[in-house]
């Protein structure tokens, strides 16, 4: 086969399926950092079934734009969910073909040597949120985001509310136990470079558990 530079752009949803160095994302990682030696090899059969859901709570991947262009991590990448949403260019030295690690290589490679680095994230559309939980307990999606694509730290402010610090759940989904129905939400949520927007009323007040709301503004 042919050798050739292939790059194309990761987004990071899932844990323990790219075999990289054992290096912790940090917060306010360089963006087009230098080229990190690591291993890929891949999961799952061609349909990507066992792609969706993942440990990043997205859910279904088609719907919320970020599709098979995925890969999941080693534990310290992952980082407890910290690095999800963030945007990787992987460069190898095969032909691609077939969904996602047969974009890498050929089936039958098993694993690969690749290297990697940080990219921004190119979005479409602005930052969404989508809500879940119950009158007592709001849990809250936010995916889309553009630029570092990870978020590290999110507020909400209810119309009745000063702002509430909320905390990680698991992947990208964030918490507060503050009862929050019928009010009209904000959010001011910072990405892992630590550039942080304001949205302001991005969900009306009579929001409903289940759906999700899209911003006119992204990273």
């Amino acid at each position: 086969m042919a050798r050739s530079q292939n790059l194309f752009t990761c987004i990071i949803f899932m844990t323990l399926f790219v075999i990289a160095m054992s290096r912790r994302i940090s917060i306010g990682e360089k963006i087009n950092s230098n080229w990190i030696d690591a291993h890929a090899t891949f999961y799952g059969d061609m349909t990507g079934r066992e792609t969706m859901q993942g440990a990043c709570g997205y859910g279904d991947l088609f719907e919320q734009g970020y599709g098979l262009a995925t890969t999941a991590l080693s534990t310290a990448l992952f980082n407890s969910g910290g690095t999800c949403g963030a945007c990787f260019e992987i460069m190898c030295h095969f032909d691609l073909s077939m969904p996602m690690f047969t974009k890498l290589a050929p089936y039958k490679a098993g694993i690969i040597p690749v290297q990697y680095r940080r990219v921004p994230c190119i979005k479409k559309g602005g930052v969404s949120f989508q809500i879940t939980g119950n009158p007592n307990f709001l849990l809250v999606l936010l995916y889309n985001v553009g630029g570092a694509g990870d978020i590290s730290d999110v507020k909400v402010k209810g119309s009745n509310t000063n702002w509430i610090q909320m905390t990680r759940n698991w992947g990208q989904n964030w918490q507060t136990g503050t009862p929050l129905v019928g009010q009209s939400l904000s959010f001011q949520a910072t990405t892992s470079d630590g550039k942080m927007l304001e949205f302001d009323n991005v969900v009306p007040p009579n929001w409903q558990f289940g759906q999700s709301y899209q911003a006119g503004i992204n990273f």
